[in-house]
């Protein structure tokens, strides 16, 4: 049974040990765009690695299944090279700035304002901390197709906006630690806001 067929059985639920690390050769690869209209195995993908991100936020169940809290998930972080991520931002307690999954999706616009984290970033693919700012894009409007294989545009800024461009990175083969300054990891150009 291929991986893809296992992991999007019906009672089949993601965990950590479904996420390849950092020195994979799956996450340094460009990923495939899916077929549109969606095949029913693509739109279970995007709903396990939807759930994946709902569990890890939930204290109680990712105690028990020993997940680590994430955001954002794409596809090749399951070794699965397709153009596929789960965006999962909390906004309040019981409420998300952003709770979709992106099949193809495309940075067709953004800004000339760039923003990065101050405590920088971090990835469920990568065990390690990686000190250093990644500097993005403070907005983008983002281009994809929906579990509905409908054509959507979400415009996105800030947090939200940081999170698809972390995400769309691994479907191009990149790794946050990429973005960082070798020389001096901490150096932040001055006309990049800094994002507490």
């Amino acid at each position: 049974m291929d991986l893809l067929t296992k992991i999007t059985q019906e009672d089949y639920v993601l965990t950590m040990k479904n996420i390849i690390k950092e020195d994979h050769p799956t996450l340094r690869m460009i990923s495939e765009e899916v077929e549109i209209p969606l095949m029913s195995k693509m739109v279970s993908l995007g709903d396990k690695m939807l759930n994946f991100l709902k569990n890890s936020q939930n204290p109680e169940i990712a105690e028990k299944l020993e997940l680590r809290g994430g955001v954002g998930l794409a596809a090749p972080q399951l070794d699965v090279s397709k153009r596929v991520v789960a965006l999962l931002v909390p906004d309040s307690e019981d409420a998300y700035s952003i709770e979709e999954v992106m099949y193809n999706p495309k940075i067709i616009s953004h800004s000339v304002q760039e923003v990065c984290l101050k405590e920088g970033e971090g990835c469920l693919s990568v065990d390690r901390e990686v000190l250093g700012a990644v500097i993005r894009y403070a907005r983008v409007r983002v281009a994809y197709f929906n579990r509905e294989s409908e054509k959507k545009e979400l415009k996105l800024k800030g947090y939200d906006a940081i999170v698809v461009q972390h995400e769309i990175d691994h479907l191009n083969g990149i790794l946050f630690f990429d973005r960082i300054n070798a020389k001096d990891p901490w150096a932040i150009p001055e006309n990049v806001n800094i994002m507490e």
